[in-house]
């Protein structure tokens, strides 16, 4: 997770609490996964496929949807210092770990090699690509363009430009907004339930993420810290239509 845009991601942020007590979480209308006949799903970093939609995966896998993920960029840019291409191989590698975790191990994965942080200047390539790779399938999975991270919202405004029907799930948001905040399209949101098995993968699955899950050193502590990670842990995910 990288590229992040300081005004509402880099301030102390919401408590899962907050949003576990919060009534109209609970009662968003549902959207049924297995109705689909096929979803792509759109990645600007390995993780946020697991952080935003981890349970609807696993849930599309046992029932033996077609799926496919497309991996933007190989998050080579979340530990300045490191060499890129390395972090690029080892995130790759957490990705794979996590999809097995998530029953989805045989799905297929396009990685495309854009630049981590650099997705906004390439928007209109990654379109592009995107209209060829999302055809055929009945839904598109993608970061919701409010998200407040460069990189997510390069990546779901290009995936609406590539003209599949869209889902979007958000990821900073949680952090960021507050419940009933007016900043974000609750009239839009539907919620997935989750049940207990696919919940258990998704935990799995994000624990596949070591690199983003332990301290970067230097004081920088996990990329993912604990109280961010536990906005994923609940038993719903949410998507804007």
């Amino acid at each position: 997770m990288t590229g992040l845009r300081p005004n509402r991601i880099d301030r102390p942020g919401t408590a899962e609490q907050a949003w576990a007590s919060w009534p109209g979480l609970r009662s968003l209308p549902p959207a049924d996964p297995l109705a689909w006949p096929g979803a792509v799903v759109v990645a600007a970093h390995p993780d946020d496929e697991v952080l935003g939609a981890g349970g609807t995966i696993a849930m599309l896998a046992a029932a033996g949807v077609r799926l496919r993920l497309i991996a933007v960029t190989d998050g080579e840019a979340s530990h300045p210092g490191a060499d890129p291409a390395r972090l690029g191989q080892v995130r790759a590698a957490e990705r794979t770990v996590a999809l097995a975790a998530l029953g989805a191990g045989s799905a297929e994965v396009i990685r495309l090699g854009f630049p981590d942080t650099g997705l906004a200047a390439r928007e209109g390539d990654l379109a592009a690509v995107l209209r060829e790779q999302c055809a055929g399938f009945g839904v598109c999975l993608a970061p919701w363009d409010g998200d407040a991270h460069a990189d997510h919202e390069a990546a779901g405004r290009a995936a609406r430009r590539a003209g599949l029907p869209v889902l979007s799930y958000p990821i900073w948001m949680w952090h960021w907004a507050t419940p009933a905040d007016a900043r974000v399209p609750w009239p839009r949101a539907r919620q997935i339930p989750l049940p207990p098995e696919a919940m258990a993968q998704k935990r799995s699955a994000i624990g596949a993420f070591a690199s983003q899950l332990t301290d970067r050193g230097a004081g920088a502590g996990p990329v993912l810290p604990g109280g961010f990670v536990a906005h994923f842990t609940r038993s719903q995910e949410v998507f804007f239509s």
